[in-house]
């Protein structure tokens, strides 16, 4: 049993008076009165809720988290592949080169330091000219 509607008087602009008459068959609303308590529920529940899922479509919302899970996975991968990488180059250098703890120690400082100034944009390049330099 369908509950029994109030009538109040709105005064709003013309052009907010066009809008509705403009989008309202749009959106499959049967009257501008229908497309109006369609609009204040929505822009209620908006400024209600702190998590705007709920007013993207469901299906962007999926596909937005399925590209994002996709892109954490190959990044992971990737940062793993690195991480093997480096560590395969750290365990041939070490084997042939005869390097102090303590110079092991001042270099992680200096590469620290270097990293944080450069924001990690360090070439292979720049590494041999500071060791043949320095």
């Amino acid at each position: 049993m369908p509950r029994e509607k109030i009538k109040f008087a709105l005064r709003i602009m013309p052009e907010t008076q066009q809008l509705v008459k403009d989008y309202y068959p749009l959106d499959n609303c049967q009257n501008q009165s229908e497309f109006i308590e369609k609009a204040i529920r929505f822009y209620v529940s908006y400024i209600a809720s702190k998590d705007a899922t709920e007013f993207l479509a469901p299906i962007l919302v999926s596909a937005l988290q399925s590209t994002i899970k996709n892109m954490e996975n190959h990044l992971s991968r990737l940062q793993f592949k690195t991480a093997v990488e480096l560590n395969m180059m750290m365990n041939v250098l070490a084997s042939e080169l005869d390097t102090t703890p303590e110079t092991l120690d001042q270099m992680r400082g200096r590469c620290i330091q270097e990293v944080k100034e450069t924001c990690g944009e360090i070439t292979f390049k720049d590494a041999v000219k500071y060791q043949r330099i320095g």
